[in-house]
């Protein structure tokens, strides 16, 4: 360690300062951008505002014991959702528990402080690895350190998926794991390390052990070591990794699975991105959804370039490291290796998630480079010329933008003089002084012209040094606090953005609160969404559910119910609907205005209210014999109002057949397919509203009447009806299709004309009014209740319910028959539960008077068995160990004393 290396401990000092680089850049690009919590520009873009901060809050609910559910069962969402694989790829991080610290109102402050505390603590884990790698500047270490933590990737990808940014703090730290591999220090902490790592975001995690392993094998090549050392240093890392990662298989297995029973999501096919938006991404100040954010910022992306010209670093350290860096960037662009690290399936959305493993490699290239020593000329002028090149391609690219020139102009000259400044530093060497006491006829005197020239050169070379590294931060600061300000800006015109809590979800809260039976009833917070997580946000038990692993059967039986969805069937939405309410459950449901956040929302401050209706308990009893595949989800039709009948039991609807006109009154085109459902031009959308697209039908007077048309976009109102009639807005694309909805009453003359306004072209089905006899489901309902549960009790994965005497037919909870339920009735063993139309069902012969169903995550045994065993050999290798040191140490000698012997003497 240098001079410059301060005394004791360099590598918590290189830490503290990449942590404080880090967070200051972070919280003033908010600032610029005016973004949360520093301005009134929301940041709560994409699955941040729809998944993160929802689960962040539902995590709140549970560690303060106002959530209904527990960590089996998240009951407030989809109808009852499988809890512990959400809680494994989003919440399973330490640093998630620090939400608990906060308000509740204050969810989006706390995911905020989180995500900031993260990146600092990556920052800081880099800068405590790269010490380790090789001694050096302290000061140094802390700014690549930061370099590393506020690359492009977590500025423009990880920032708004929190999850993410455990993978980055795991990457130096499996890395750190490695060496102690290499020594055969510290095997047990690497293995906590390891399970640590992949228990707090598996999928980084994954990405994070790939990039460690490609170091350490590198680390390996240039140690020299002989090959039998070679492959058991490999050896110990490959144990101490399967451990580790055995250790985390409770978690790791429950969402391995839960994957395996999720809805399937989007298929996309990989392809590389064009060389000059590569290339660019590399620069500050650019963004795009789509491609590699590779930015490490001007000073560590100049020294990375300069190490193959670097002649103070030995050949083999310059020609690994940069062919290291090059390797794992074609790797990125090849469809093989691509889906190598990505577990072997593309991503939906940014298709370069493992770029922080690359932006790691070139901070440690960077630092393999001035840790030799600052580059001299020749190499600082190859790296620039290698720099001015790619910026020359880069140019092309549509990535580049204006404000780029200025950022990357300053950027450089500040790297560039803070590295010569550097090196002049360097090259200042103090006067020797001369000795008195070596020197012939030297004394004191002598000595104090000496003394005094290596004190000015001291205080030039500390003079320099102290600009230099100004120059080199500020230029670190500058252009990170730019980027990440312009990434926050951009995001906002590329993604969907969300409202942080506010007065609109307070309003809903309390009248959840006031409203809530559960479990008696559900109470669900209303069709008019705030995000895709409503239920998690301000409370109550609905349908609508959002997250990676939406369970494909939820999926399908509410969308053959007549439900609506985004994000491809992931993204389940509220269904209000009189039917479905009864069938679910749902006794009380709040109606908010629209989301007054959302630009394309209309106009509307009408308060928030609460409607109730009567409805069966949770658990019902169906006249119908076992369930069967034939009342499994395949057995429903193509109309949602005669699935949902299926599901009640009773027919309440007429589904009349119906005429569709375009606006000047001809019969409109059929789409493609067997349906030949009724194309509505989006072109006639600004028509008159004598010349707008109808829908005629004849229903039963005063029924209650519904639209429901799945691949339409646009509203749709009942005309020629006395009751004031609702406005019902459909929103479909190639990712979403539109929710069933209730337009109105039929007037007494039963000819109901519904008045379409289309945003885009769509279509409307055969079948798609549906009207409700209201009496018919008062009647229906009162069945189930007579003959429904008498008590039922919820406490997370257990339900069970009271039935009456002699109840005879199915037992059926209003629950999604998710994987890893398993009931009995009275003291039966436990069986797979049945389904009944894709809820949970129980078969009952007559003499049960109560059925008791449990949930168990699939994998979670499988995960808890091998994570036993890994405990039990972890334990068993650190006796042998132990053992073994024990008799190794050298016993200490036991000396006898012995006098020595007295002389005597005789007397003469």
């Amino acid at each position: 360690m240098d001079r410059s290396t301060l005394r004791g401990s360099p590598r918590q000092a290189a830490a503290l300062l990449a942590a404080a680089i880090t967070v200051t850049a972070v919280c003033a690009a908010d600032a610029v951008a005016r973004s949360y919590p520093f301005g009134p520009r929301t940041r709560a873009v994409n699955d941040l505002g729809n998944q993160y901060v929802p689960f962040h809050a539902h995590l709140w609910d549970l560690l303060h014991g106002r959530s209904d559910g527990g960590l089996l069962v998240n009951w407030q969402s989809g109808f009852g959702s499988s809890f512990l694989p959400d809680l494994g790829t989003y919440l399973s991080s330490p640093f998630a528990l620090l939400v608990a610290l906060f308000p509740r109102d204050d969810i989006d402050l706390a995911v905020y402080a989180v995500t900031v505390l993260k990146t600092a603590c990556a920052g800081a884990a880099m800068a405590w690895l790269l010490l380790r790698l090789r001694p050096g500047r302290w000061w140094a270490a802390g700014l690549l350190g930061a370099a590393y933590a506020l690359c492009g990737w977590s500025l423009a990808d990880a920032s708004y998926n929190p999850m993410w940014l455990d993978g980055l703090i795991a990457l130096p730290l499996l890395c750190l794991v490695g060496e102690w591999a290499l020594t055969g220090r510290r095997r047990a902490l690497g293995v906590l390390i390891v399970a640590l790592a992949w228990i707090a975001n598996f999928y980084t995690a994954y990405m994070a052990t790939i990039g460690a392993g490609l170091v350490l094998l590198l680390r390996l090549w240039l140690s020299g070591l002989p090959r039998r050392r070679a492959l058991a240093a490999a050896g110990r890392a490959t144990v101490t990794v399967a451990l580790g990662v055995g250790l985390a298989a409770p978690l790791v297995t429950v969402i391995y699975f839960g994957t395996k029973h999720a809805y399937p999501g989007r298929v996309t096919h990989f392809a590389p991105v064009a060389t000059e938006d590569l290339l660019a991404r590399l620069l500050p100040t650019t963004y795009g959804f789509g491609s590699p954010a590779l930015f490490v910022g001007t000073t560590a992306l100049l020294l990375a370039l300069a190490l193959p010209f670097h002649r103070a670093a030995p050949v083999r350290v310059r020609a690994g490291w940069s062919l290291l860096v090059a390797a794992v960037t074609l790797s990125m662009q090849w469809t093989p290796t691509h889906l190598a690290w990505h577990a072997f399936s593309t991503p939906n959305g940014s298709s370069y998630r493992q770029t922080f493993v690359l932006c790691a490699l070139l901070v440690i290239a960077a630092w393999h480079t001035l840790s030799h020593g600052v580059p001299d000329r020749r190499a600082l002028a190859a790296a620039t010329a290698l720099f001015a090149l790619v910026t020359a391609v880069a140019s092309g690219s549509g990535l580049v933008r204006s404000y780029t020139w200025p950022v990357l102009l300053l950027a450089v000259v500040g790297a560039l003089g803070g590295l010569l400044l550097l090196r002049r530093a360097e090259a200042v060497r103090p006067a020797a002084p001369t000795d008195p006491d070596t020197e012939p006829g030297g004394d004191a005197r002598a000595a104090e012209p000496g003394a005094a020239a290596g004190g000015a050169a001291a205080r030039r070379r500390t003079a320099l040094a102290g600009l230099a590294v100004a120059l080199l931060v500020g230029a670190q600061l500058g252009e990170a606090t730019a980027t990440s300000a312009v990434a926050a800006r951009l995001r906002l015109n590329h993604l969907d953005d969300y409202a942080p809590w506010g007065s609109r979800q307070e309003r809903q809260a309390e009248a959840v609160s006031r409203a809530d039976g559960w479990p008696a009833y559900r109470t669900d917070p209303g069709r008019e969404q705030t995000v895709g997580n409503d239920p998690m946000m301000v409370g109550g038990q609905g349908a609508q559910y959002y997250s990676s692993l939406t369970a494909d059967v939820l999926s399908r039986t509410l969308t053959a119910l007549g439900d609506g969805w985004t994000s491809r069937g992931r993204n389940l939405q509220s269904l209000d609907n009189s039917v479905t309410d009864a069938i679910f459950s749902v006794g009380a449901r709040v109606h908010s205005p629209p989301d007054q956040h959302q630009r394309w929302n209309p106009r509307d401050r009408s308060p928030v209210t609460v409607s109730r209706q009567d409805v069966p308990p949770l658990v019902t009893v169906r006249p119908t014999a076992a369930p069967t595949a034939r009342t499994g989800v395949s057995a429903f039709g193509p109309s949602p109002y005669r699935n949902q009948e299926l599901l009640l039991g009773t027919r309440v609807y007429t589904v009349p057949p119906l005429t569709v006109r375009t606006g000047d009154g001809g019969q409109p085109d059929r789409a493609d397919g067997d349906r030949g459902d009724a194309v509505i031009e989006a072109s006639r959308a600004k028509a008159a509203a004598a010349h707008r697209p109808t829908i005629a039908a004849q229903c039963p007077a005063g029924s209650e009447v519904y639209l429901w048309a799945p691949h339409y976009s646009g509203t749709a109102r009942l005309t020629d009806t006395p009751a004031p009639p609702l406005t019902g807005r459909f929103t479909s694309d190639a990712a979403k299709i539109a929710a069933m909805q209730r337009l109105g009453t039929a007037p007494s003359s039963g000819r109901v004309r519904i008045e379409l306004s289309p945003t885009r072209t769509g279509t409307v089905p055969d079948g798609a009014v549906g009207c409700l006899d209201t009496a018919r489901l008062h009647t229906a309902v009162q069945q189930l209740k007579a003959t429904g549960a008498d008590e039922v009790t919820v406490s997370d994965g257990t339900v069970r319910a009271q039935l009456p005497a002699g109840s005879k037919g199915t037992a059926v909870l209003a629950a999604p028959r998710i994987a890893g339920w398993r009931c009995a009735a009275d003291g039966a063993p436990a069986a797979p539960a049945r389904t009944y139309y894709g809820l949970i069902a129980v078969p009952l012969d007559g003499s049960a008077t109560s059925i008791t169903c449990t949930f168990h995550p699939p994998g979670l045994r499988l995960g808890t068995a091998v994570g036993g065993v890994s405990l039990l050999t972890l334990v068993l290798l650190g006796t042998v160990t132990a053992v073994r040191a024990r008799r190794a140490a050298p016993r200490p000698t036991l000396r006898t004393a012995t006098r020595p012997r007295e002389r005597t003497t005789s007397a003469l």
